[in-house]
């Protein structure tokens, strides 16, 4: 009779959570940032990051000065390269210095860095091995701080276009907060890219047909008077690269043409 049987329950064990090793890179491609740099410095949590590098493109203001008071990692170009070739120089520096894992963060505060941890603890996992903050998780959220309706209307129009070319599920295609494993940045040719704004959609592209898993994190809405943000002139050029973009990726993988921005990049001594 089951009154007769003794009924013994498993203990209940709290799992371990293992702290995988790996050196945390942050890379800040920095434009006229003297005013926000701080902030988005200030909010990285202690001891989540093994070094901050900030590569300013000749910024007309005291960007310089500032992160070096900060105490970050700051090269300067000689001359203007663009939002694109300053992302160049923060991969090859962050390569060069032993990272295993990067994050791309604009120093402008327009994206949260005290998420970094969260995102890394996803590329170490092995869930995916590149992830993005996405500003938009509602439509009201997105509004309410501060994207101009524009910009909201044309991201959502874009992304959509994007995730269906692309066979993927992302919320924001056009986020400034970007995390990689060294494996993505060690494969992606991304020295073939425009040195424009054009460089993020070409990275993605090329993310994906390299195989990559792509992932997205929430990151709350920031718009304000010291946040960069390019104008509607320049939107408008955007976007049509980006849908360039788009057609170069498939003419690609239905083997109709050849392109540099899908040759796997050479790794010296590999």
């Amino acid at each position: 009779m089951l009154s007769n049987i003794a009924i013994m329950e498993a203990p209940i064990v709290t799992p371990r959570l293992q702290k995988i090793p790996g050196k945390v890179i942050v890379v800040m491609p920095a434009y006229n940032a003297a005013a926000t740099v701080a902030r988005t410095v200030a909010d990285i949590p202690v001891g989540s990051v093994d070094e901050v590098i900030l590569v300013d493109d000749c910024s007309t203001d005291n960007t310089v000065e500032v992160a070096e008071r900060l105490g970050l990692t700051v090269i300067r170009h000689e001359q203007n390269l663009g939002y694109g070739g300053n992302q160049k120089t923060c991969y090859k520096l962050a390569l060069e210095r032993g990272a295993e894992f990067v994050v791309m963060v604009h120093p402008d505060y327009q994206y949260d860095s005290r998420v970094i941890p969260a995102a890394i603890d996803i590329l170490k996992l092995g869930i995916c091995d590149m992830m993005l903050g996405s500003r938009i998780r509602t439509r009201r959220e997105a509004l309410d701080g501060g994207m101009p309706i524009y910009k909201y209307l044309s991201n959502r129009m874009l992304t959509l276009i994007e995730n269906v070319a692309l066979g993927q599920n992302l919320g924001d295609f056009h986020s400034g907060f970007r995390a990689y494993r060294r494996e993505v940045l060690e494969t992606v040719p991304w020295e073939n890219n425009s040195n424009d704004f054009v460089f993020d959609s070409q990275f993605l592209a090329q993310a994906v047909y390299f195989g990559f898993k792509l992932g997205d994190i929430p990151v709350p809405v920031r718009y304000f008077a010291e946040a960069s943000s390019i104008n509607f002139r320049r939107s408008c050029i955007y976007g049509l690269a980006t849908l360039r973009v788009l057609q170069q990726y498939w003419f690609r993988q239905l083997g109709l043409t050849r392109n540099k921005l899908f040759q796997k990049r050479e790794v010296a001594g590999r």
